[in-house]
């Protein structure tokens, strides 16, 4: 995560929100299957054993993945200790490699992230164990995510669908707005919601990565699928028509601060969490009527005194054009081992078993890509339907754009896509500029890549 909920992405495309009930009664014929790796309370395999995991999780997400370690340890005798890691992640891991001092696992949230890992030699091969867990829990594509030429590294743990709208029931209905379908009706209900008082969307964008995703979302559904992985993979400049078609069309919101919580200049002084939390705070008078952003944002709801599927509610986010398609952009923080050992191999398979992801996703503000998860195992509606949403994708997704991309250019703070974005957000009017910018910046980023 890039900050305290950095959930990243891979995308897909939906109908509707409306259909997630029926393509999760498609796609989860396997929820509950037993998990035949983990081990049974009481057995202590690795009694003595010392491992170190890093993550970029702060605040809720630590709490509940130290929930995952901690039955771990009780399952196998083994002593786990959560490293706090900063971000950009790599970098972090580069200076504790440097210094001799590497931790045993880490949490990787970009596939571009594994791949430069493994291109460095960090990375340690998944064991045997691993790969049965994977086989028996993962679709083929979630297994590719954390395999680089071929060889299998990462354990994708924790998904995040990141193409919803969250919004707040009580101004939706004070102002007798309905739940947008199309980029056309999302504005119109903005402007009906800032005609009943309440300003209607919140923008987290003083976290550069929220504004990859509200591009990623307007270019998927816009451009579709072909241009999306072109443009992931740099093989059409960031001065293509259909950017400049996806940055005109989110111009149109960026450019009336008056539908923006704060204006521009707000929305730039805005964290994520707060962006969540100032609309689901003060009722049917808060800052803001909507946020963009995932699953992930029930934690943060969940800290204010809104109840999801009453207070808080969700539709998908809108398509773009008549001949657009609902996006669905989701992501993932995978595990990978920097060290050969075999406590490092045992809390992969451990983190690779439904018996894992079960712990978490308890706690709400997870989404699971282990296709043997129960969905019961979820605390609400609105999630559950979301997890078996994403499992009756199967393999029809592409992971985030910004996540496929070299990290100096789409996963750092003041820096690349990020910086280019937060400048558009401040100037949405300077199109072909941030388009130029961004192409300078990704080109450069990709050459240096390449050695």
């Amino acid at each position: 995560m890039r900050t305290t909920l950095r959930p990243r992405k891979a995308a897909v495309t939906f109908t509707a929100l409306a259909t997630l009930a029926a393509l999760a009664l498609a796609g989860c014929g396997e929820g509950g299957a037993k998990d035949p790796g983990a081990k049974p309370t009481g057995d202590l395999p690795l009694k003595g054993e010392k491992i170190e995991v890093a993550a970029v999780w702060t605040g809720p997400e630590q709490a509940n993945f130290t929930k995952v370690l901690r039955e771990f340890e009780k399952r196998t005798g083994a002593t786990v200790t959560f490293v706090p890691a900063q971000d950009p992640i790599v970098n972090f891991l580069g200076t504790k490699i440097a210094g001799g001092s590497p931790p045993d696992v880490a949490m990787l949230p970009q596939v571009g992230a594994i791949q430069q890992a493994a291109a460095q030699k960090w990375l340690k091969p998944v064991g045997p164990d691993v790969k049965a867990q994977l086989a028996a829990h993962y679709s083929r594509g979630w297994q590719e995510l954390g395999a680089v030429n071929g060889t299998q590294y990462g354990v994708y743990f924790k998904a995040a669908n990141k193409s919803l709208v969250w919004y707040n029931n009580a101004v939706f209905e004070n102002a007798g707005a309905a739940e947008p379908k199309t980029w056309k009706d999302f504005l119109a209900t903005a402007e009906t919601i800032s005609a009943s008082g309440v300003t209607p969307v919140s923008v987290g964008g003083a976290d550069g990565w929220t504004l990859t995703d509200w591009f990623e979302n307007v270019y998927l559904s816009q451009a579709g699928p072909e241009k999306y992985d072109q443009l992931a993979k740099h093989t059409i400049k960031w001065t293509d028509p259909s950017v400049t078609a996806a940055l005109t069309t989110l111009g149109e919101l960026f450019g009336k601060p008056s539908l923006i919580a704060g204006g521009a200049s707000g929305a730039l002084q805005t964290e994520y969490p707060a962006s969540v939390a100032q609309t689901f705070t003060g009722g049917a008078e808060p800052k803001a009527a909507m946020v963009f952003e995932g699953d992930f944002a029930a934690v943060n709801i969940a800290e204010t005194k809104a109840e999801i599927g009453t207070d808080a509610k969700v539709f998908p986010f809108p398509k773009v054009g008549d001949a657009g398609t609902v996006p669905v952009v989701t992501g993932g923080d995978a595990a990978v081992a920097l060290k050969d050992t075999k406590g490092a191999q045992a809390l992969l398979a451990f983190l690779a078993s439904p018996d894992a992801a079960k712990i978490w996703a308890a706690e709400g503000g997870f989404l699971s890509p282990n296709k043997s998860l129960d969905p019961a195992a979820y605390p609400n509606d609105v999630q559950r339907e979301i997890a078996k949403a994403l499992i009756g994708a199967g393999d029809a997704f592409r992971f985030d754009m910004s996540d496929q991309m070299p990290q100096s250019f789409g996963g750092t703070p003041g820096k690349g896509e990020w910086k280019a974005l937060q400048d558009f957000l401040k100037n949405p009017k300077d199109v072909a500029g941030t388009q130029a910018r961004l192409e300078a910046d990704a080109a450069k980023a990709y050459r240096t890549a390449k050695g």
